[in-house]
């Protein structure tokens, strides 16, 4: 088992990740009969792309001895409706490191293949930019 969500009532969960016992709240939000006050379901799947997209990001620039610290996302998340769903995830990747031509397609491509990425339902909308903040 990977984690425990826990209903607390107001439409707010608390979950947990099993094996090391950190937690978040989420919230629905205000456009959803929620208070908003914490990430919602659907923020923590677009949030999510962000942190893989990072994670897979970080990986490889270690293989390639590159210091991707305080490389931000931000992360636009839009819904539809009929059905309620996530209708496009936008992330802007804020790279404040040098590389060169040929190691930033790499990092860039690398992004790309995140998990996460390939987990969305191909009707979602993927707008992925990268932003070279030292180019």
């Amino acid at each position: 088992m990977t984690s425990k969500v826990t209903y607390l009532g107001n439409l707010r969960t608390e979950n947990t990740h099993l094996k090391s016992g950190d937690t978040y709240i989420t919230d629905a939000p205000t456009d959803n009969n929620g208070k908003g006050e914490a990430f919602s379901p659907t923020d923590t799947i677009a949030t999510g792309l962000a942190n893989c997209m990072l994670t897979i990001m970080g990986i490889k620039a270690r293989d390639l001895n590159i210091d991707m610290s305080g490389t931000t996302a931000e992360v636009t998340k839009i819904m539809a409706s009929n059905p309620r769903r996530i209708s496009k995830i936008k992330v802007v990747l804020n790279l404040p490191f040098q590389a060169d031509t040929k190691h930033k397609k790499i990092l860039e491509n690398t992004a790309k293949t995140c998990p996460v990425l390939y987990s969305l339902h191909p009707e979602i909308e993927k707008d992925i930019s990268f932003n070279w903040v030292n180019a």
